[in-house]
């Protein structure tokens, strides 16, 4: 077999370049079956002789998968005369042209013999007023065209690899301060309708699975537990977390949008110990129903075919958590020190006292202290 192989030279004017590639690389294969496809089609590009060889490389650059190269065998062996054998193309079509012009002479001479003999001679007419003419056709022009198959590739990685295309990705938005990458982060978190209410949506692809948590179900959908498929015996876990799951709840949701809402029907998994204000999304329904997020500088997502119509994520302000316990934590000793006097209403609800202390608290700086006895406000 591997003399075989050896042997086995590409010919142009008898093989066919994607069956006789196939059928070297599943030779190779079976030969060396821990040899890296790399290898193989180098090995394989070395029988196309050195022309044709050279034009390859030139125009594969690697890696390049098995298509790659029986497109670029095709194409130039088709369009181009790399590895034919160089013949005139005068002494192909000269002899037919004299042939040609041989049996119409001897068309003519026939029919002229004919006529005088006519009554003379009854035999068959000869074999040569029996050929047709020739045809000629010409030549036919044609275009390919060609597409860069290589840059649809997936990732791949390979440790004969040499990283030498290397870009640095340029960015679309101004870069935060050092430190702070946690904090410029923006959520898929968008708005639908499901049950002629008002609710949220995150479209997360890394999720574990398209869910709800019980809590938030309860509030946007209330007999949700007559609708509930159950199911047993799988488990689901996000993170380090085990989560319980219910069942399953089928629901319509729709994408409001000014030209046109759109309608998705999905099933969640409803899970008893999640805390998400919200319902998830996950790649499986993302690929589904074909929603492509968009991050460049103005985040938008797609939904299905019409790339037209764009559904905008919602601004919101969202605080960090790390923040949010320390101005809380800030507010305790604010209240604790500075309001712990200070006579309040009982008619006041807790919700109006909240209100009270919050805004008493962003203007703290008026109440007095032990540097400023009259409070930090100027012009007082």
């Amino acid at each position: 077999m591997e003399n075989s192989f050896e042997e086995a030279i590409f010919n142009i004017e008898r093989d066919r370049p994607m069956s006789w590639f196939l059928k070297k690389k599943e030779r190779l294969t079976a030969l060396h079956p821990d040899m890296f496809e790399t290898m193989v089609h180098k090995r394989i590009l070395r029988k196309c002789g050195s022309d044709l060889e050279h034009a390859i490389r030139s125009r594969c650059i690697e890696p390049c998968s098995t298509e790659d190269f029986i497109n670029a065998i095709e194409d130039n062996t088709t369009r181009t005369k790399i590895g034919r054998n160089c013949t005139s193309q005068l002494a192909n079509t000269y002899p037919k042209k004299t042939r040609i012009n041989e049996i119409e002479i001897k068309k003519n001479y026939t029919k002229e013999t004919n006529d005088v003999h006519v009554h003379e001679s009854d035999s068959e007419p000869s074999e040569e007023e029996e050929l047709p003419d020739e045809l000629s056709i010409p030549n036919i022009n044609v275009s390919f065209e060609v597409t860069e198959v290589h840059t649809h590739l997936s990732q791949y990685i390979d440790e004969y690899m040499d990283h030498i295309h290397v870009q640095d990705a340029k960015m679309q938005k101004p870069n935060h301060a050092r430190g702070k990458g946690y904090t410029s982060g923006s959520s898929c978190i968008t708005n639908i309708v499901i049950n002629n209410t008002e609710a949220k949506i995150h479209l997360d692809s890394g999720a574990f699975c398209t869910c709800v948590g019980k809590d938030y179900l309860d509030k946007v959908y209330t007999n949700w537990q007559d609708k509930i498929m159950l199911i047993e015996g799988i488990k689901f876990s996000s993170a380090s977390q085990s989560m319980h799951p219910l069942g399953i709840f089928e629901a319509a949701m729709i994408f409001p949008h000014p030209a046109g809402s759109i309608r998705l029907k999905v099933e969640f998994v409803v899970i008893n110990n999640c805390t998400s204000k919200h319902f998830i999304l996950e790649n499986d329904y993302l690929n589904i129903y074909g929603i492509d997020i968009n991050s460049q500088k103005d985040r938008y997502f797609t939904v299905g075919e019409n790339k037209r119509q764009k559904f905008a994520f919602p601004l919101e302000k969202r605080e960090i958590t790390v923040i949010k316990q320390v101005k809380n934590v800030n507010k305790e000793k604010f209240v604790s020190n500075k309001l712990i006097e200070a006579p309040i209403s009982p008619e006041l609800t807790l919700e109006m006292k909240q209100e009270r202390i919050e805004i008493f608290f962003q203007y703290r700086e008026a109440f007095a202290s032990d540097d400023e006895p009259l409070g930090a406000i100027k012009g007082h």
